[in-house]
């Protein structure tokens, strides 16, 4: 984690109004939770929605804090503690992180996409992992405020850091790449997410090639060869990078073919540039995709096959993401941080393919964040729904309740079951799950459809 003394710090934040008999105190690292603060840290509180950070700067204190940054236009605090007067703590962060950067000797690779943008991270830092020290973003931190936290945690002696980027709109993966100066970017995908903001698949395409833009001059953009709106807009954007793709398709760099699947996950055969066979651990057809994202990824750094191979082993796969849990007398396939409509489809498919249980169910939440036509898009997904591979739709939300309306036209109406609430629909789910069912739960972030995965490993018993 970074490591400086307070009058580097303040450099590096354009910031003033640092007492002299501070300057040489050193700060070990950052936090912007003074819940969760660690001694020695720096405290940089944030105004947010419902909180200000600096209404918990005592707080901070008393779990560690020696230092803080404030803005300017805050009334001073009547807390003996060294401060940094800054005009916007949020952007004193982000610069903060940028100087750190650059005083760093670590590659970054960065990675943004609709979909698979986190897996891919763990695949890559998980190969990565076997040769160079590596530090991953943690969780889902892949915003203005998780980014530069993340790169501030970096310890000097990183040698590669792989940073996920998330955007909901123009502007920001441009802001988040000029921080962390990626040595690789790479993009997973374009699909139907955060179209309220953005409103088509093209502008969400050029919303995520704003990351070439803090690319080093001499560093390699990886894609997703097979997605049709990267092609279509890449056809008009000027990269002035080496570039190389991944996919099914012939014109690719690196080529795959899907060999099998199970619950112990996918096996493929990679055919070009080399003839190789791996297997990853884990399910769906879609993480092939990422799988090769990182053989691309370890080639560029000299990574050797059998070590891909361990990579693939070890990888730490963030929760809540294409999770197997085996419950008492069922399975519960957990992918339930979030969900918009290619991600969806993508689990139905990998639930259907599972054929070694006598029931399958899905739990579906509202896709949020799919701006005018989110109407149109849950219905679409409902109609799509295969009769014949599934048993139960579960429904939950608004928006969720229109996928499921549209889904009766093949289910039927018995078949398709809507709850108002969490409770309603954890007892449902109770009266309907037999024995050696499988459960697929997905929605969006907001729904917080752990809870019902919880409830469900708790408290239901099959024999």
């Amino acid at each position: 984690m970074i490591k400086r003394s307070l009058k580097d710090i303040e450099k590096m934040v354009k910031g003033k109004g640092l007492k002299g008999e501070y300057e040489d105190i050193v700060i070990e690292g950052v936090s912007t939770d003074s819940r969760s603060i660690k001694k020695g840290q720096l405290f940089v509180p944030l105004i947010g929605d419902i909180y200000n950070g600096h209404s918990f700067l005592k707080d901070a204190c008393n779990n560690g804090a020696i230092a803080a940054l404030w803005s300017k236009n805050e009334p001073l605090p009547d807390i003996d503690i060294p401060l940094i007067i800054v005009d916007d703590t949020l952007l004193a962060l982000q610069d903060l992180a940028r100087a750190y950067r650059s005083q760093l000797n670590v590659k970054v690779i960065g990675i943004t996409g609709s979909n698979g943008k986190t897996t891919t991270k763990d695949i890559v830092a998980g190969i990565l992992g076997t040769r160079y020290k590596t530090k991953k973003t943690m969780g889902n931190l892949n915003n203005d405020i998780g980014c530069p936290l993340t790169i501030l945690s970096l310890d000097e002696d990183t040698e590669m850091a792989v940073i996920e980027m998330g955007t909901e709109r123009f502007g920001e993966i441009s802001n988040l790449t000029s921080i962390a100066k990626p040595d690789v970017a790479i993009i997973t995908s374009i699909g139907r997410a955060h179209l309220e903001n953005l409103f088509t698949k093209e502008n969400i395409a050029k919303a995520k090639l704003e990351i070439l833009e803090g690319l080093h001059p001499d560093g390699l953009f990886i894609y997703f060869g097979d997605d049709p709106t990267l092609k279509k807009v890449l056809k008009d954007f000027p990269v002035k990078h080496k570039v190389v793709t991944y996919g099914l398709e012939e014109h690719n760099h690196y080529i795959a073919e899907l060999d099998n699947m199970d619950e112990k996950g996918i096996y493929f055969t990679l055919k070009a540039p080399f003839n190789k066979s791996f297997h990853l651990p884990m399910i769906g057809r879609h993480n092939l995709f990422n799988a090769l994202a990182g053989i691309a990824v370890a080639d560029y750094f000299n990574i050797p096959v059998e070590l891909i191979q361990k990579g693939f082993n070890s990888t730490d796969k963030t929760a809540m993401r294409d999770d197997l849990i085996y419950a008492r007398g069922f399975t519960i396939l957990d992918d339930s941080y979030k969900s918009n409509p290619d991600s969806l489809l993508a689990q139905l498919e990998t639930l259907y393919k599972m054929d070694n249980y006598s029931q399958k169910i899905a739990v579906i939440g509202d896709m949020l964040g799919l701006g005018e036509v989110e109407v149109e898009l849950h219905e679409e997904v409902g109609r799509s729904i295969d009769e014949e591979k599934i048993d139960y739709v579960f429904t939950i939300g608004p928006l969720a309740r229109h996928l499921g309306e549209a889904a009766k036209a093949n289910l039927g109406k018995y078949r398709v079951i809507h709850s108002d609430s969490k409770s309603e629909l954890i007892e449902k789910l109770k009266e309907t799950i037999q024995p050696n069912s499988i459960v697929l739960v997905k929605a969006s972030r907001a729904l917080e459809l752990e809870d019902v995965v919880k409830a469900l490993r708790e408290e239901l018993v099959l024999s």
